[in-house]
């Protein structure tokens, strides 16, 4: 099994009242984590239940709150128990059903999970106001993937891991590129049966999401969609030109990007600023929430040399690395002005910014670009960070010490500097 992190932040909510609500892609891995804490808590003998609204049998429960708190009440009477909820996107209303339920205060614990952000159907953030707390779950994060493939052997020192072990740390990172992390895709054993999985995992993510949420009976325009996206993933998105070369109207193009980020295929980034007049402040960047399905929309999917990759690609890891790292309070955007002085992100945490660049290239000396110097000049901020393939070098530019990090000490610089 796949080691996730995000088990221990679930587990350490369920003593929690509020109901541990799980979000992510579909077969990203919700249901292996909602079973593994099942069994968790069975073998300490704590009451569980489990439905799945992907299981016939169990959507007649959910017809009413009575029909399901009857079924409840069935299996374990007035005792304490912990009712785990399955794909709870394909029930109607969603967020009042559950409000329902946990408004009773009859003391069950609610672990809940839905394909794709609730707010497809409804404003579930509103039913559940004060009532839930939120995990987002991802597919496999690269250092789960290094963990999983040296078998956990070097859990509390993966850092000298790279560093002694780089060829094999290396070849890891370039199938993180090739592959990305979806479950299935990693635990698949030959690079055929991991197309055969992308495939599936694309087509139903299609059909059954995408085409169900928007009642899409052909599918060409958003596939071209998602592929143009994938093309220029770490480029600015112009709507305007993604309409005319669909054909397509702009409203319905601002849709389909508004689902496909719902649905936790892409991630949009805004522009960071403070300057109206000279910033670029409308035009936003979308990057994939799994460099898998970006190389597969491609038709690119295993077919990623590191060595060879545009640096759009190693950007889109990047990315994954700060949303994985940074606090709620923390937001990441990107930077370029009109006369196209450009920084990758822009972590803003309000009174602190800190910009980080990506170079795909081993950099044996500390070169700042003249972008990166732009930003420094302007903002001044204490700490800025040039993530490369290389070692750990640093450079003081005024009052900002840059830091150029190898791309696997995101984490530890990160946590450095309180981004998580």
């Amino acid at each position: 099994m796949i080691v996730r992190r995000i088990v221990s932040r679930v587990r350490e909510h369920l003593s929690k009242p509020e109901i541990s609500l799980i979000v992510g892609p579909r077969q990203c891995g919700k249901t292996t984590l909602m079973r593994l804490l099942q069994d968790e808590l069975s073998k300490k003998g704590m009451k569980t239940l489990f439905f799945s609204l992907d299981n016939d049998g169990d959507r007649p429960y959910f017809e009413s709150q009575k029909s399901l708190l009857d079924k409840i009440k069935l299996e374990v009477g007035g005792e304490k128990v912990y009712v785990f909820i399955d794909e709870i996107q394909r029930k109607e209303n969603a967020g009042l059903f559950l409000k329902g339920i946990y408004d009773r205060g009859l003391g069950y614990k609610l672990i809940v999970s839905g394909s794709g952000s609730l707010e497809l159907k409804e404003k579930i953030h509103e039913s559940l106001a004060g009532r839930k707390r939120v995990f987002e779950m991802g597919t496999v994060e690269f250092f789960e993937l290094v963990d999983f493939r040296t078998n956990y052997s070097y859990e509390k020192k993966i850092n000298d891991f790279f560093k002694i072990d780089s060829g094999i740390a290396f070849n890891y990172l370039n199938e993180y590129l090739s592959f990305g992390g979806y479950p299935k895709v990693v635990l698949a054993e030959t690079e055929s049966e991991k197309q055969q999985v992308m495939a599936e995992i694309y087509e139903s993510y299609l059909v059954k999401d995408i085409s169900y949420l928007l009642k899409i009976k052909k599918m060409e325009s958003l596939t071209a969609l998602v592929r143009m996206l994938a093309a220029q993933a770490g480029g600015m998105v112009n709507v305007s030109e993604l309409s005319s070369t669909l054909g397509l109207a702009m409203d319905t193009v601002n849709n389909y990007l508004w689902y496909l980020e719902k649905t936790f295929i892409v991630k949009k980034v805004t522009p960071f600023f403070r300057n109206l007049r000279k910033e670029i402040t409308k035009t936003p960047i979308y990057y994939f929430c799994d460099l898998g399905m970006r190389n597969y929309a491609m038709r690119k999917f295993g077919k990623v040399d590191v060595n060879l990759v545009d640096g759009h690609l190693f950007e889109n890891y990047v990315y994954l690395q700060l949303m994985n790292l940074k606090g709620e309070q923390s937001s990441v955007h990107y930077w370029r002005t009109q006369d196209k002085a450009e920084v990758d992100f822009v972590i803003d945490q309000g009174e602190v910014i800190i910009p980080v660049e990506v170079k795909l290239s081993w950099l044996e000396s500390p070169k700042v670009t003249r972008s990166l110097r732009s930003f420094l000049d302007r903002y001044k901020p204490k700490k800025a960070y040039v993530v490369h393939l290389g070692g750990l070098m640093e450079e003081e530019i005024g009052e900002t010490l840059v830091e150029f990090i190898p791309y696997y000490d995101l984490g530890t610089r990160i946590v450095d500097v309180g981004l998580k």
